[in-house]
């Protein structure tokens, strides 16, 4: 039996095999920021992976900033999520949730009314992104965040990791990259702060330790973990370090004994973020970007990580476990519906047969 199917546990998280569905933002929520019907048989079909992540998710309003993306703030959103984990353990599945504040990277047209935009600095994220209301539009310039906003935002994670809980998920994950808020305080460019939040990399690394910690201490350190990319730009996020960056969150967050490190490549010319990981994190890794099965199976039996994580395999091969198993081909996603409503090119991905060679919704 190849590695990839054997059980594993990280932390408290108990996995039935080695392969992870990635979280993928694919714009299917619905008003109010709900998970709706198609999200629900979405991740019903995909949970015989051994860990879904499920996409990221925000733990306020001001989290908020792309189109039709869902949160975990309020009773309604925490009962829809609640379907969709009850469709996923129904299936024997194991899933978390990754909680993602976009910070500055968000527009007003994809907001509640009222809802700010913020970040560590009053600097505009350099890009633009998708709005229903008015189509491609700048991102806002954000309100810079006091001592006291920093506080609350972290207790704005610290109570979605509780309503995740209460929503049934077996834990939760922190974005930490792709230019989101985490990585707006740990990135030098985004970080102007002159508090203890900002200058040296042992304080802009703080925000995210302590969000880490105020998650651990709510739900259990065995059921947090949290997501990196050293160097990372999308986004308009630059570092003049991102290895020292990586290295400093690492070194920080381990007292904490978290469930895993869900480590990406790097970007970077000559930063092996695998390795990095390796030598200064002592969590159980997850490993992810550009993995097919067997390129996972070599760098799992070489001891590189604990799991491995796919996303764009898992879009239209929902049954990605049991064609790995069997050998059997992977079927290609559609680009143009990945961010579309609707179950057209979601939830309407067939899994195989291979006794027939045909395929079954």
């Amino acid at each position: 039996m190849s590695i990839l199917f054997e059980p594993l546990r990280l932390g408290d998280l108990q996995l039935a095999n080695r392969i992870v569905m990635a979280p993928m933002t694919r714009s299917r929520a619905g008003s109010d920021a709900l998970p709706g019907v198609e999200m629900v048989e979405y991740y019903r079909q995909r949970a015989s992976a051994g860990l879904i992540v499920a996409e990221g998710t925000a733990p306020s309003a001001s989290g908020l900033g792309y189109c039709r993306t869902p949160a975990i703030y309020s009773g309604e959103q925490i009962a829809a999520w609640r379907k969709v984990t009850d469709a996923v353990h129904e299936r024997g599945g194991c899933i978390v949730l990754q909680l993602m504040h976009v910070g500055r990277a968000a527009s007003r047209h994809n907001k509640p009314q009222g809802a700010p935009t913020v970040a560590p600095s009053a600097l505009r994220a350099q890009t633009r992104l998708f709005t229903d209301a008015a189509g491609m539009v700048d991102t806002d310039t954000p309100q810079a965040l006091t001592l006291d906003d920093v506080h609350r935002v972290i207790d704005e994670y610290r109570q979605a990791a509780l309503n995740a809980r209460e929503a049934g998920f077996d834990g939760v994950e922190l974005h930490c990259t792709s230019g989101y808020l985490p990585m707006q305080f740990m990135a030098s460019g985004s970080n102007q702060r002159e508090d203890a939040y900002g200058g040296s990399v042992e304080n802009r690394v703080r925000f995210v330790k302590e969000v880490l910690e105020a998650m651990a201490v709510a739900i259990g350190a065995g059921r947090v973990g949290y997501r990196q990319c050293p160097g990372n730009p999308y986004n308009d996020i630059e570092d003049a370090d991102p290895a020292a960056t990586a290295v400093a969150l690492c070194t920080a967050v381990a007292p904490l004994q978290l469930a895993y490190l869900h480590i990406m490549r790097s970007p970077v010319a000559g930063l092996d973020a695998f390795a990095l990981a390796r030598q200064h994190s002592n969590s159980a890794l997850i490993l992810n970007d550009g993995f097919d099965g067997d390129s996972a199976r070599v760098a799992l039996e070489a001891g590189e990580g604990a799991a491995v994580s796919f996303a764009r395999h898992y879009i239209a091969n929902p049954d990605l476990v049991e064609r790995l198993q069997r050998g059997a081909p992977l079927a290609s996603f559609d680009r143009h519906t990945l961010y579309t409503p609707g179950a057209r090119g979601y939830s309407d991905y067939p899994a195989y047969q291979a006794d027939s060679l045909e395929v079954t919704p």
